[in-house]
């Protein structure tokens, strides 16, 4: 799959109750883990797939999102659903911290800058 993102997505976890309608017009609810986040969207693992296009909003206790499935595939444990967020809604860390998250691009940006500086040569003193 070739990677189309503009920004940066952070791997997380946590659970979210996502809500919509089916091709019948019921309401739906069902529990989603957060896999991972990026200020525009979301991919969710959930038990059942939703289809592409369908509306739909994620709620947490501290965080409500709205949004559109752009992708659902089945992957080994589940349905990964990946969720664009509709215009005006944006993510925000300070809005809403999901109970695990992982920064892979400032991590690995610490790990390459502590190899730098473990490859410099020792300083001397004159």
């Amino acid at each position: 799959m070739v990677e189309r993102r503009a920004e940066a997505r952070m791997l997380c976890a946590d659970l979210v109750d996502v809500h919509y309608k089916d091709h019948k017009g019921r309401a739906r609810k069902a529990v989603a883990n957060l896999e991972d986040i990026s200020f525009s969207g979301v991919c969710l693992q959930l038990d059942s797939p939703i289809p592409v296009n369908t509306s739909l909003r994620i709620s947490h206790p501290k965080a409500e999102f709205q949004g559109v499935v752009r992708y659902c595939m089945y992957r080994d444990i589940g349905y990964f659903v990946g969720v664009q967020f509709t215009s005006g809604c944006r993510w925000s860390p300070r809005q809403y911290k999901p109970l695990h998250l992982l920064d892979l691009r400032s991590l690995m940006l610490r790990s390459a800058s502590r190899s730098v500086k473990s490859s410099d040569p020792p300083k001397t003193t004159q």
